[in-house]
């Protein structure tokens, strides 16, 4: 059996739909799509981030982190590094020096399906990380194997090598690429609507009467 499998780097997302992505907010989308929201456990590391980016996938078993060290000399600009752990929620694989190698190759954020460690490094890069809050044991290169650029498995949601990966504040969302910018800019016309909305309830409307949910209650008495 062969101990790692490293497939070809995938294509990556069009900056023109990653900028798309970035103006919207996981949580518009979830408005009306039911599926590709990874388990809301899965949450930022720091706060008021919004990035996107291409999938690149990896597995890793347990404390092993070697192919997640091989794996950040591959990334490239615009990248987003998605970590399947395999059910392993006691080791951190994700720290400070994966974080600044991870930066300095251009990725816009790590996912990962388990717990992160030096949170203060990570702030301090300002590198957007999302995964299972933090642990103080962490992974080390034990050579145990792995996988890199296959389908994964992330907070319930299978991730393929070159999936659109949107995170914020509210989550993590992956989409295929081809339904990546049909979903963006329903949700950034949506949210320009809900502005409106917004602004009308300030000048003293009343959110039942626009939304039409006091009709619905009113004839329902």
């Amino acid at each position: 059996m062969q101990k790692y499998v490293v497939g070809p780097m995938p294509s990556q997302i069009s900056a023109e739909v990653v900028a798309l992505l970035e103006q919207a907010e996981t949580a518009t989308i979830g408005h009306w799509r039911h599926w590709g929201f990874v388990d809301r456990g899965i949450q930022g590391m720091l706060k008021g981030k919004r990035v996107a980016g291409t999938a690149v996938t990896v597995q890793i078993p347990s404390a092993d982190s070697t192919l997640l060290h091989h794996a950040l000399g591959l990334l490239r600009p615009g990248d987003v590094l998605v970590v399947d752990r395999l059910g392993d929620v006691r080791h951190a694989c994700w720290g400070g020096g994966v974080t600044v190698a991870a930066k300095a190759a251009g990725a816009k954020a790590g996912v990962v399906d388990g717990p992160c460690t030096d949170l203060e490094e990570v702030e301090a890069s300002d590198f957007p990380l999302y995964g299972r809050g933090l642990a103080p044991i962490t992974t080390r290169v034990y050579d145990l194997g792995g996988r890199m650029n296959v389908p994964v498995s992330i907070g319930g949601v299978v991730v393929m090598p070159g999936d659109a990966v949107l995170c914020d504040d509210s989550g993590v969302l992956i989409l295929p690429p081809d339904e990546a910018e049909e979903e963006a800019r329903a949700a950034i016309a949506r949210q320009a609507r809900g502005l409106l909305v917004q602004d009308r309830c300030t000048k003293g409307e009343k959110l039942g009467d626009i939304s039409g949910a006091t009709a619905k209650v009113l004839a329902g008495l």
